[in-house]
């Protein structure tokens, strides 16, 4: 009996091994196609933004109504090969829709050097938070409440500055984004590392519009406080 109840452990510690190596494995091939598509989406959006650098400003209406459509479309896509296509149709079109923004700052005195600034701020921060997930192996599982009660609040704050614009408000705005984001990416990553996150397309647009908001809001703080607000 006891050399059966030994069998049994050593046959139970053996599974849980296995099990183990497994979920390593596929944690690491999760971050591997994230980081690798979510590379190529970006290289894929900055080649549609100098597209359209000289391009007409994309109306705000259609801005959503692309945005969110095709945002809702990778979503319903990400179990499929068509996913994929939808990832890069998504960034592309944010892509495009920055080219005309990037284009009126490279055509103001001191706009160049906000652009560069705001791009590699937006790295430094990424890849600061992303390499603390990685790294800490922390679980920040407990920001999924504070992201969901800032999403509510950005939402409200859209709206009203639609309708009554105000530079404060706007302000206030891309700090909150920029807080909200950096939350999202720290809680994506997390997400992957332990196993709450298995499809790496919907990893990689959560990463990809949390970059975005970045560098937005980062565009955004830097042009007010240099004066080319």
């Amino acid at each position: 009996m006891n050399r059966l109840g030994a069998g049994s452990r050593q046959t139970g510690a053996g599974i849980e091994a296995v099990a183990g190596r497994e979920s390593i494995l596929a944690v690491n091939k999760v971050l591997r196609n994230t980081y690798s598509l979510l590379a190529l989406t970006l290289a894929f959006s900055a080649f549609t933004a100098l597209l359209s650098t000289n391009a007409p400003p994309v109306n705000i209406f259609v801005f959503l109504v692309g945005a969110y459509g095709l945002l809702f479309l990778t979503h319903a896509l990400a179990n499929s090969a068509w996913g994929l296509l939808s990832v890069f149709a998504f960034t592309g079109f944010m892509g495009y829709t920055i080219g005309p923004i990037i284009g009126f700052y490279l055509s103001t005195a001191g706009g160049t050097d906000i652009v560069v600034k705001a791009l590699g701020g937006t790295a430094f921060i990424f890849f600061g938070l992303s390499g603390w997930a990685l790294t800490s192996r922390r679980d920040f599982s407990f920001l999924r409440s504070f992201i969901f009660a800032g999403f509510l609040v950005l939402v409200a704050a859209i709206v009203i500055s639609l309708i009554w614009p105000m530079p404060a408000l706007q302000l206030a705005m891309s700090a909150a984004f920029m807080l909200f984001s950096s939350a999202v990416i720290l809680y994506q990553t997390s997400e992957i590392i332990h196993g709450g996150e298995r499809n790496y397309i919907l990893a990689t647009i959560t990463l990809y519009v949390s970059i975005y908001n970045l560098f937005m809001s980062l565009l955004s703080l830097l042009s007010a406080f240099s004066g080319n607000d």
